[in-house]
């Protein structure tokens, strides 16, 4: 894929750099925490969000929804284990 750049980027967020490298921040803390790239590539992440934001499934509007949706999925995948756990015969 072609070589992405900040300006590939910068529509997204009204040519405001401020807001780009807040949000590429604030996403890149969300893959940290274990969510998943919304675009298949193979780079370092600061590349991988700069495709997600230029792709536009990334946005100043949406990054809260996907850190609110990460946080639902946690707490759902904790309750599937507690109750794998409680329904396990005991040895």
């Amino acid at each position: 894929m072609a070589r992405i750049t900040v300006e590939d980027c910068l529509d997204s967020v009204n040519g405001n750099r401020f807001q780009l490298i807040h949000l590429v921040v604030e996403r890149i803390r969300q893959h940290r925490k274990g969510e998943p790239y919304l675009v298949k590539d193979k780079n370092r992440e600061v590349v991988m969000t700069l495709r997600e934001v230029a792709a536009g499934k990334v946005r100043v509007d949406n990054i809260q929804t996907l850190a609110a949706k990460l946080k639902k999925d946690k707490k759902t995948e904790a309750a599937s284990e507690e109750d794998a756990k409680q329904q396990a015969p005991t040895a």
